[in-house]
C-alpha cells in the first residue's frame, strides 16, 4: 500500500524483532513512559531494563525507533530530566520521540492528576528538541485538551509531528478535519512519506502528519 507502518505491541524478543523486519515494518513504538528512578511508582509488570532490551532487540534488526514518554504522572522535574537523559544518551537516538501528557481516565489510579499545563509540555519538546536534533518530536496524546495557539506554541519549541486521527490507543484525539484546519491557518505543510531506511527529518515549514499504529 505503499505506506509506512508503526507498530505497537509491547516487550518483543530478538527473533520477533527479526521477524517483524523481513515483515516490512518500519518503525516499532515503545515508551519508557517516566524516568528509571520514577518508573517503579507507575509500573510493574516489567522492569525498566525491560524496556531498553526491547529498544535494543528493535534497533539491532534494523527497525526505526519511537519512544518517549508521558508526562504528569506525578513525577519531578528531575524526573522528567531523567527521561530525557535516557533516550538522549542510547546508542542511537531514537528517530521518533513521542511526547504526551496524561490524559486521566475515570477508574484508573491516575485518574485524579491535575492536568499538564501547556508551559510544562513547551519545556519538554524544546529540552528533547536541543538533546535529540534529529528526531521527530511528537505532540502526542493530551493534544485535545490545547488551543490552536498553545499547539502553535509546542510547534514553535520543536515539535515537528502529530499524531492524527480520532483516537489514539485509549484515548480522544482532535479529529483529521480539525488538524487540517490548524495546519491550513499555521502554514504548515505536511511532510510528505519517506520510504528511505534513514531517519526521518523535517525541513522548515513541514511538519510530519504520523501515522498508521497497530496496538496489542
Amino acid at each position: 500500500m505503499g505506506m509506512e507502518v508503526c507498530c505497537t505491541l509491547g516487550m518483543i524478543e530478538k527473533q520477533q524483532a527479526v521477524e517483524l523486519k523481513k515483515a516490512g515494518l518500519t518503525a516499532y513504538n515503545h515508551n519508557l513512559d517516566t524516568s528509571r528512578e520514577y518508573y517503579p511508582n507507575i509500573i510493574t509488570t516489567r522492569t525498566y531494563d525491560d524496556r531498553l532490551e526491547t529498544l535494543q532487540f528493535v534497533r539491532d534488526a534494523g527497525i526505526n525507533v519511537c519512544s518517549g514518554g508521558i508526562i504528569g504522572l506525578g513525577e519531578a522535574e528531575d524526573d522528567r530530566v531523567g527521561l530525557l537523559h535516557t533516550l538522549a544518551t542510547l546508542p542511537t537516538h531514537p528517530e521518533s520521540v513521542p511526547i504526551n501528557a496524561l490524559v486521566p481516565v475515570q477508574g484508573t489510579p491516575l485518574q485524579d492528576q491535575k492536568p499538564v499545563e501547556i508551559w510544562e509540555m513547551i519545556r519538554m519538546i524544546a529540552t528533547a528538541r536541543i538533546v535529540m536534533p534529529n528526531a521527530m518530536v511528537r505532540l502526542s496524546a493530551g493534544r485535545v485538551r490545547f488551543s490552536m495557539p498553545e499547539q502553535a506554541l509546542c510547534f514553535l519549541a520543536g515539535a515537528n509531528s502529530i499524531f492524527t486521527g480520532e483516537k489514539l490507543l485509549t484515548t480522544p484525539n482532535n479529529d483529521f478535519d480539525a488538524d487540517q484546519l490548524m495546519f491550513k491557518m499555521l502554514g504548515l505543510v505536511p511532510k510528505a512519506p519517506s520510504f528511505g531506511d534513514g531517519a526521518e527529518k523535517a525541513y522548515g515549514d513541514e511538519v510530519s502528519e504520523e501515522a498508521i499504529s497497530v496496538s496489542g
